[in-house]
């Protein structure tokens, strides 16, 4: 038996929509529990729940939401609710409360949709929405490390990459697998769904920058991977890979000159993988002078949308001002169409006013800041930096 206790993160904000939902089923559990027996089976819920199983043959539309709330025995609701208590915080804490109950419905009902279009037996349980928020931690923090407790003939822990228990343990052997020799009454189907919607859902979420995508999470780690083949494919076919094609050389003079590549792109590539780990051990100070180091090799690095404005945040905290003004424009640059573009403005005005004392670069960022500022705090901030610089 190998058991997960414990991840190796931690959720930043308390995440108060999962303890809802885990109080939410142990109440509803407890009012509808009632095991009795009903001819030659035994009716595990009381009369008055038993229409809010799911009923494939002739389900209601509410039903693919209500069964998720309803558990036949003790020992599924505690399973269930412990997975919901290990891998929901931190999705909580990346979709935000209400985000994250309206993801976990749906994985509820996809889940249900799952069930009832290959069974028609009756189905009922949180299992589908749990495995759906725990395909969620898959993408969201694949590389992060959970403490498996193991009990065979002795019983011990161990620590495994998340990516790697979800896929191989509770996806592939767990469900796929069991599905196939398992004779036990376990709606396979519906958890395979679960899965399905929750890593398809917050893939394209990370995919189309509705969540900040960063190397810590599955949709920056293959972004990484495929821009470090790139990198690779270009270098060997002659590229430049941080600018132009130079062409093609003849195979004479790449065959001399192939010990002439540039030196930088693995030291680039390496450092560009190095600060991601170090945000995902969020350890903001060294990723911030992995960052430093990379600009040093190339001042035109740009990092990945949301680490790249945490460098520039960091730094400026760190006190390396025109570093820190150089990384916010660099920013700017590379993601012109960022929808709080203002606030970046701000920064870069106080810091060219207040830290390097280039008073028109100052006022010129402060100026594209103020009318288009909407927080009353940050626009007064805005407003007496200009007059204070006018003044001056």
């Amino acid at each position: 038996m190998l058991l997960p206790i414990r991840t190796s993160i931690s959720p930043r904000r308390t995440p108060y929509a999962n303890y809802i939902l885990i109080t939410t089923n142990i109440v509803i559990f407890m009012l509808s529990y009632w095991p009795h027996q009903v001819g030659p089976y035994i009716e595990p819920l009381r009369n008055w729940a038993q229409p809010f199983m799911l009923l494939p043959e002739h389900p209601y539309i509410w039903q693919f939401v209500t069964y998720a709330f309803l558990h036949g025995s003790l020992m599924h609701i505690l399973g269930n609710m412990y997975f919901l208590y290990i891998f929901g915080n931190n999705v909580n804490d990346r979709l935000g409360n209400v985000g994250y109950i309206c993801f976990y419905l749906g994985g509820a009902v996809f889940s249900g949709l799952g069930h009832a279009l290959l069974h028609s037996n009756p189905v009922l349980g949180a299992s589908g929405a749990v495995a759906a928020v725990t395909g969620a931690y898959l993408v969201l923090f694949p590389h992060t490390f959970l403490t498996v407790i193991y009990m065979f003939i002795i019983i011990g822990t161990f620590e495994i990459k998340a990516m790697f228990l979800i896929a191989i343990k509770l996806i592939l052997f767990d469900n796929f697998l069991q599905k196939h020799i398992s004779t036990a009454n376990i709606a396979f189907d519906a958890h395979l769904a679960g899965y399905g919607f929750g890593i398809i859902v917050l893939m394209g979420l990370l995919a189309v920058k509705i969540l900040d995508s960063s190397y810590a999470d599955l949709w920056g780690s293959l972004r990484q991977w495929n821009r470090r083949r790139r990198f690779r494919d270009i270098a060997a076919d002659d590229y430049d890979p941080w600018g132009h094609r130079v062409g093609r050389k003849p195979v004479t003079a790449k065959v001399e000159d192939s010990g002439k590549a540039d030196p930088n792109v693995e030291r680039i590539l390496g450092l560009r993988a190095q600060i991601g780990q170090a945000m995902n051990r969020h350890d903001n100070q060294q990723a911030a002078r992995l960052y430093e180091e990379l600009l040093d090799l190339d001042p035109r690095q740009v990092l990945p949308r949301q680490l790249q404005l945490d460098m520039a945040n960091q730094l400026f905290s760190d006190g390396k001002w025109k570093l820190s003004s150089k990384t916010y424009e660099l920013f700017l640059a590379s993601y012109s169409n960022y929808e709080h573009a203002e606030q970046v403005f701000l920064m870069l005005g106080l810091l060219y006013g207040r830290y390097l004392n280039q008073r028109d670069i100052a006022l010129d960022y402060l100026n594209r800041a103020k009318d288009r500022l909407t927080d009353p705090g940050q626009k007064s901030l805005c407003t007496q930096e200009i007059s204070r610089l006018e003044n001056a």
